[in-house]
């Protein structure tokens, strides 16, 4: 696919030169973007011997776009990441945080190169590109955020967007940086479509093919209610389905609902997720966040479904003064006995700010606590963590 879009590129700079100024628009016209990012995140871990980790890292994206000519269009991402020395862990000793710039303490990539062709309701793009789906989204929760080798098909209708694609490698945070690039997508990629209506309820069906690990069919349905200027409700119900594939160990079925309650500037929010027992088998999120409800800053259902039925529980609340707001959730997950009588209970907090100075520039502080209630002793769940941001796009 790499070869694909340089193609793309050098036609369309050979075009530019054999057909005159009206192709020549598509970079006259071509506009740039990207954000400049400071970023510390830390993690104190509880159990004995690990080690605890900490990052200063800046970096940011720059993205060039080229203008439409005759329904296409194209684009190029640089993303990049790097550790201020004297503010980081020592790398010689693990000590510094390489989900925010790998091990090596810097990361850069061409995160985004791809061609697109758009015409009335039809858009294709093929290369390296963000995607927004329930089980492949971009997670844009740290420094790098996730990016996909895919051919995609999109078509607008009335209320509908119909969804159609292919992935291959990606990128990002939830790879792993020290993989770079890499192809976790199944042996052949992943297949999927799906079809989404947004009109006075939105929902949401989708079907994906993990090549020889997995399919799965997820389905959401949701709605908001203003009932006068200051109070307003909202609900929301999904589920997961996935079945195995050679024997790869992810099946599972998921049920879960949302609802949210919004006063004036006090927002509340309780979610609900019940994973049942497959022998032997666990859920699979997805590359990416995760689609659940219940996901939080790093705890998802998917950790305790192996081989048991399980339970997430988040209540959260949030309040918003002037350009400030600030957050709270909390998440229960509780997981049965498996086939050998072990249970699991990992309790998350989310304690967060955030301050939006304007449109361009924003500064945010999360404070994330998990705690592992099952052991009397001190496991990898048991941790705090911290993550400090501050972000300029233009």
């Amino acid at each position: 696919m790499q070869n694909i879009v340089k193609v793309v590129f050098v036609s369309s700079l050979l075009g530019a030169l054999v057909y005159g100024d009206d192709i020549t628009q598509m970079f006259v016209n071509g506009k740039e973007s990207g954000d400049l990012r400071f970023l510390y995140a830390g993690k104190s871990q509880k159990e004995i011997g690990a080690v605890n980790f900490y990052s200063s890292v800046v970096g940011g994206s720059l993205k060039y776009e080229l203008a439409e000519y005759s329904g296409f269009s194209g684009s190029a991402e640089f993303v990049t990441a790097y550790d201020i020395p004297f503010a980081s862990g020592d790398r010689s000793k693990e000590k510094n945080y390489a989900e925010v710039s790998s091990s090596n303490g810097y990361y850069t990539t061409l995160s985004q190169a791809y061609l697109n062709y758009k015409y009335d309701g039809l858009n294709l793009r093929v290369g390296r590109q963000v995607l927004e789906t329930p089980l492949a989204n971009n997670d844009d929760r740290m420094m790098i955020q996730n990016t996909f080798e895919a051919y995609m098909a999109t078509y607008e209708i009335n209320s509908f967007t119909l969804t159609a694609g292919n992935l291959q490698n990606y990128q990002g945070v939830d790879v792993g940086l020290d993989t770079g690039w890499s192809n976790p997508t199944g042996e052949d990629g992943t297949w999927f479509g799906g079809v989404t209506y947004k009109d006075a309820i939105e929902a949401n069906a989708w079907y994906y093919n993990i090549s020889k690990l997995l399919n799965a069919v997820y389905i959401d349905m949701s709605m908001e209610y203003q009932l006068n200027d200051a109070i307003a409700v909202g609900a929301g119900v999904q589920y997961l389905n996935q079945r195995e594939l050679e024997n790869s160990g992810s099946e599972a079925n998921i049920y879960g609902a949302v609802a949210g309650l919004s006063v004036y500037d006090l927002g509340f929010s309780v979610a609900y997720d019940k994973s049942i027992k497959v022998a032997g088998k666990a859920s699979f999120s997805g590359f990416g966040g995760g689609c659940m409800y219940t996901s939080m800053d790093t705890m998802i259902i998917d950790v305790i479904t192996e081989d048991r039925d399980a339970d997430a529980l988040l209540a959260g609340v949030s309040y918003a003064v002037f350009d400030f707001t600030l957050s709270y959730n909390y998440g229960n997950f509780v997981g049965d006995k498996n086939s050998v009588g072990d249970k699991a209970h990992i309790i998350e907090q989310d304690i967060g700010g955030q301050y939006t100075f304007n449109e361009n520039l924003l500064a945010s502080v999360f404070y994330i606590i998990s705690n592992d209630e099952e052991s009397s002793i001190k496991t990898s769940y048991d941790w705090n963590r911290v993550q400090a941001t501050v972000r300029y796009s233009f």
